[in-house]
């Protein structure tokens, strides 16, 4: 009963309940338990829906052709580059802000439409640490590419929902189904305090990414092994 209790969908969950505590003999007038098992089964249920909606996310290539996508990649220039207008869809303007060429949409490739999602919840919900963030990284000894390692990190997020490494997190912060807000907010997170590790640890340069980023991905997955953890940035 319990084994299928964990795969159930959201409106079948209350019956859940009353079978588990049928078969374990749990006095069903028992609320104190009756709404924490509720409760543990939203969240178990909905961490695995958390993560097919992220990953269909992912798994949608970023299409010029898609009237929603072209927007979301020009609101993603206007948040952070307010001051400066885009000369035309394909130009060099796009490493401005961090992408490799003259075209964004090559630089989707892993992530998809997660990584633009991502790179556009940061800038609009958090639009002045997102120009800060972009700032510095053009400084001219430790800048990095600031759309490129927001890809990058989304990756990270993505593997860490995926190898269930943010069940305590998302346990700890949603008494309930978690949603895809809570995974953006994450990102954020990561995003922030990745700039902060990045020049605390002054890389001698670019070149060593990978082993920095390993090392921050190694120190986040630690932090996450605390059961009473909670990863956000406050607003």
């Amino acid at each position: 009963v319990l084994r299928n209790a964990v795969h159930v969908e959201e409106a079948k969950v209350e019956k859940c309940v009353r079978d588990v505590m049928k078969e374990k003999k749990i006095e069903q007038k028992d609320t104190g338990f009756k709404t924490n098992l509720h409760i543990s089964l939203l969240q178990i249920t909905g961490y695995k829906k958390l993560y097919l909606n992220v990953e269909n996310l992912r798994k949608v290539p970023y299409d010029s052709d898609n009237e929603e996508h072209e927007e979301q990649l020009i609101e993603l220039w206007n948040l952070l580059m307010p001051h400066e207008n885009l000369k035309a869809r394909i130009t060099k303007q796009w490493c401005d802000i961090g992408f490799q060429g003259d075209d964004p949409k090559t630089d989707f490739r892993g992530m998809g439409l997660l990584g633009l999602v991502n790179l556009v919840y940061f800038s609009k919900h958090y639009t002045d640490e997102a120009r800060q963030i972009l700032s510095r990284s053009n400084h001219p000894k430790l800048g990095y590419s600031y759309a490129i390692v927001g890809i990058n990190l989304t990756e990270m997020a993505y593997s860490l929902l995926k190898n269930g490494a943010l069940k305590a997190h998302l346990y700890n912060l949603v008494s309930g189904l978690p949603q895809m807000e809570h995974f953006h907010q994450f990102y954020c997170y990561l995003v922030y305090e990745f700039d902060r590790f990045w020049f605390e640890e002054e890389p001698e340069s670019i070149m060593h990414f990978n082993q920095y980023r390993e090392k921050f991905h190694e120190k986040i997955k630690g932090l996450l092994l605390d059961c009473d953890v909670i990863l956000t940035l406050q607003n």
